[in-house]
């Protein structure tokens, strides 16, 4: 039926002139885009099947190539853009739900852009970080309301667990299984070089990457999957997943076709089985029960290592992370709706939750105002993609952000937006070894390492030019930010003033 004919989104343009026919463009396509025509020896495109990957842009070695997006479309309007009336033809052609990946698009308010930094000047001058002291170190986990003496008045040192980052960055869950075994090699070798901390996902934690223990953050979620005692005892922390910023109140889903030989080893299922965590956790239905969980991960582990808890962002978070703080967990981690994902429902992922910036207000504030802050350390994540946004997450209260699309990117990926096919010509969301090649670990580490190494120097001129020397000062000091565009009620929640007050 023609009705529901869609002309390709992308345009795969070739200069003739240029081109040699080397063919790297065939070999380096995973859709099927480029093609080569033996009988005729000639080229061809199938530009229906492209993601604007930029793989054969970047490999034409020439130049030969460009992709445009087409001005081809329906007539639109304000309530119905091309893109809307795509998806319902769509679903009207197949009967199914939309699953989309790597985060919400939306043009809706991006909170971080409109807060702005303040600087010293005169009376509190600012501090050369070149030449003088500033300390980036963040602990993370419980710690006492106040100074503890012993019955001699010496100061009582003991400390719950604690998590020890070099810098307030810590990269996010993201399962083996979602990305490649390359992928999580480079993040656990980052991670061990930078002092800082990974998260294997629901995914379950390879036998290669035990050695990388001391800088892994093992997930227990819904499905349970690789969930036993030597993989709660291989961590530095356990995080126990209520819900994600980028399908709040869903479960997982991986594909059988992902889920090979080693994946079926790791995660504990059978080869070629669908992975499915449901919804929710079937023995949690209340703050009691989540409790019961924490302290059943606690005594598995002798409780020498901290408990994060981690929920989506949304309408009621500030109470839920009040009941969170009681149940016993060391560390909250939300992840607002800009959080990335392998897929999700289209419909949960651009509608459902909340922006992090004011969850994380919301959340800092309500803790503060019930005296329990110190109880908890607040990790955040959602779309955190500089030094400025965790500068800012700090000022609004984090101790720590979780980093997952911004580290993708320095891997190679060029967010196509296509990782629920399992073809990323990068080689990050794919189980395809052919594929899964195309990413070297030392060199995703190495780049990895050089963003974050960026990162800690910006963050630092920024300390200074506020003339404050250490992280732990920043924490909650919401008069280090301005709003600028934004309304009264949004400064209320975000607890700032506006810019020229």
């Amino acid at each position: 039926m023609g009705q529901d004919y869609m002309y390709p989104e992308f345009e795969v343009v070739r200069r003739e002139d240029r081109c040699i026919r080397c063919g790297i463009c065939v070999k380096q396509c995973a859709n099927g885009v480029h093609g080569w025509d033996k009988t005729n020896k000639v080229l061809h495109i199938d530009e229906s099947k492209c993601v604007n990957c930029q793989r054969c842009v970047c490999f034409c070695p020439v130049h030969a190539l460009k992709i445009v997006k087409s001005e081809a479309g329906f007539r639109e309007n304000a309530n119905w853009d091309n893109q809307t009336m795509k998806e319902v033809y769509l679903q009207a052609k197949t009967g199914g739900v939309l699953l989309s990946p790597m985060g919400n698009p939306k043009p809706y308010p991006i909170y971080w852009d409109k807060l702005l930094i303040n600087a010293s000047q005169v009376t509190n001058p600012p501090i050369d970080p070149l030449r003088e002291p500033m300390e980036t170190r963040v602990f993370l986990g419980k710690k006492p309301a106040a100074v503890q003496r012993d019955a001699e008045g010496k100061i009582c040192c003991q400390l719950e667990p604690q998590l020890e980052l070099a810098i307030p960055v810590l990269f996010s869950a993201m399962s083996y299984g979602s990305i490649s075994y390359n992928a999580h090699a480079s993040l656990a070798q980052a991670a061990k070089e930078l002092g800082i901390y990974y998260n294997t996902g629901e995914g379950g934690l390879h036998e290669d990457f035990y050695a990388y223990g001391a800088n892994t953050i093992v997930q227990v979620a819904s499905g349970r999957f690789g969930v036993y005692e030597d993989y709660l005892n291989a961590g530095a922390a356990i995080e126990i997943k209520m819900g994600q910023g980028a399908k709040p109140g869903i479960g997982g889903h991986l594909p059988g076709t992902k889920v090979g030989a080693d994946i079926s080893k790791t995660r504990m299922i059978p080869e070629g089985s669908d992975a499915i965590s449901p919804a929710p956790h079937h023995d949690i239905y209340s703050i009691e029960d989540l409790r019961q969980l924490v302290y059943s991960l606690k005594e598995a582990t002798r409780y020498r290592k901290p408990v994060i808890v981690k929920v989506a962002a949304v309408h009621n978070i500030a109470a839920i992370a009040s009941g969170i703080a009681r149940s016993g967990a060391d560390i909250i981690a939300i992840d607002g709706f800009r959080g990335g994902t392998g897929a999700a429902p289209t419909r949960i992922r651009d509608n459902v939750g909340i922006p992090i910036e004011l969850a994380l207000a919301a959340v800092d504030q309500r803790l503060r105002d019930e005296g329990i802050r110190n109880q908890v350390s607040l990790i955040v994540g959602g779309s955190i993609r500089s030094s400025a946004d965790v500068v800012k997450a700090v000022a609004l209260g984090a101790d720590a952000c979780y980093v997952g699309t911004a580290a993708l990117l320095a891997l190679g990926c060029h967010l196509c937006r296509s990782c629920q096919t399992g073809k990323c010509n990068w080689g990050i969301a794919t189980q395809r070894q052919e594929l899964t090649e195309r990413l070297d670990p030392q060199e995703g580490c190495r780049r990895l390492v050089n963003l974050m190494t960026a990162w800690k120097h910006e963050i630092k001129e920024m300390l200074g030019g506020m003339g404050i020397n250490s992280i732990e000062a920043l924490r909650g000091n919401r008069l280090m930010l301005r709003g600028i565009g934004l309304n009264q009620k949004e400064l209320e929640i975000l607890g700032v003033y506006h810019a020229g007050e």
